[in-house]
């Protein structure tokens, strides 16, 4: 058995946290996003947010984008309880690989988050990257018409980081979150994209890996693990949730979760019924797991971890 005090929690996302928004992630077979591009009618999937592919082509990602960009989709479960870690002051950063911008509108401050990917709250000429406004560019591409760059009459596109593009700025800025953190929180991600996947490898090999996803992905695939890796595997906002139950965090999450939205605009489509129900239902607890407990102490900024 192994107990420990955690007060700097550091957070990898991927897609998977929003699939319970009703967003699907890229490489579920069948169901994914990259396994139904075919009405875009590019060469391959990954074509679609490839530079090279865009400068030739534009089309398509702006078609897709019109889907993409924030505003159809609300934050769920597993959204509020990354927020409920900052405010209990236990977030040392949350790293996402996500542009749909549902980590900020659950309420995670920017300087608690680094948007791997970029996002589509700015804009900017791929050619020379020339600053465009942001708004503007939304406009036309949902009008269906390829913004101009003014100075040099390239593609405008949002600031979210295609394959062939350097990282933001701000990737690189907290090179000292994991070596300091105690615990390392893996949630929804394939690791599949470099050099986001090998973070997970920056913390010191102490210090506690818990992945929360469908499948075993990066390290967590290899044997040995580390003796402080844990997997708790299947569906994540039931793993997400099993772990709020057990802190006896699971009414504060609710109320937050009913709070907030109750001060949101309606950005879910009305289409989407998944993302709502998702916020609206309560929650019945499952059983605890024995892979991983947790536990709250008389000190709001250290949780224990025990696992077996």
């Amino acid at each position: 058995m192994k107990l420990g005090r955690v007060r700097n929690i550091v957070v990898v996302a991927g897609a998977g946290i929003s699939t319970g928004s009703g967003i699907p992630d890229f490489r579920t077979p069948g169901t994914g996003l990259y396994a139904n591009l075919a009405k875009y009618d590019i060469p391959y999937p990954e074509a679609i947010f490839n530079i090279d592919y865009f400068s030739d082509n534009p089309h398509p990602f702006f078609s897709l984008a019109k889907e993409l960009y924030p505003g159809h989709h609300r934050p769920n479960y597993v959204h509020y309880f990354i927020r409920m870690l900052h405010q209990k002051g236990l977030l040392l950063r949350m790293y996402t690989q996500n542009i749909d911008g549902l980590e900020k509108l659950c309420g995670i401050p920017d300087d608690k988050l680094v948007e791997a990917h970029g996002s589509f709250a700015t804009a900017a000429c791929h050619l020379c990257y020339t600053p465009y406004p942001a708004e503007e560019a939304k406009q036309a591409i949902m009008k269906g018409n390829v913004p101009i760059c003014t100075f040099c009459a390239g593609a405008v596109k949002p600031n979210v980081v295609f394959f062939g593009e350097d990282l933001p700025e701000k990737y690189f800025q907290h090179a000292e979150d994991f070596p300091k953190a105690d615990l390392l929180m893996i949630m929804g991600t394939s690791l599949k994209i470099e050099p986001f996947a090998s973070l997970v490898n920056t913390v010191k090999s102490t210090v506690p890996r818990l992945l929360l996803n469908r499948d075993p992905v990066g390290p967590f695939e290899r044997r040995p693990l580390r003796r402080a890796d844990y997997m708790e595997l299947g569906d994540l906002s039931d793993s997400v949730r099993k772990l709020a139950e057990i802190l006896g965090w699971h009414t504060e999450i609710q109320d937050l979760m009913n709070s907030h939205e109750n001060g949101l605009r309606s950005y879910t489509d009305p289409s989407n019924s998944s993302g709502t129900a998702a916020s609206k239902q309560e929650f019945q607890p499952p059983q605890n797991s024995n892979k991983c407990l947790w536990s709250a102490t008389k000190n709001p900024n250290i949780l224990l971890l025990r696992c077996v």
